[in-house]
């Protein structure tokens, strides 16, 4: 099984595929050298798979290498950022 995650700028999110197959992504904005992480979704034919957590671990990796402050406003990465190190991510929590 090959698993894939890309950076889609023009679209706003990253994807996750599974032999080529799209099985998820993870969306969001770009403001003002912020990633602003709005929605994470994986296929129903792909749960219970793992590959939320790896999608948001890689999006979240890209992100930090990319220096931009990391804003969770999706319940999916704020869960994902409150129980994993992600090793130099500059994380700005939304106000509850």
């Amino acid at each position: 099984m090959t698993v894939e995650v890309t950076r889609v700028a023009d679209a706003g999110r990253y994807e996750i595929t599974v032999d080529g197959t799209l099985a998820g992504v993870a969306e969001f904005r770009l403001r003002s050298g912020r990633i602003v992480f709005t929605h994470t979704v994986i296929d129903e034919a792909f749960e219970g798979r793992g590959l939320g957590s790896t999608l948001a671990r890689e999006a979240l990796a890209d992100a930090v290498a990319r220096g931009e402050v990391i804003v969770p406003l999706c319940p999916f990465i704020h869960d994902y950022l409150e129980r994993h190190d992600v090793p130099g991510a500059d994380v700005e929590w939304p106000a509850a």
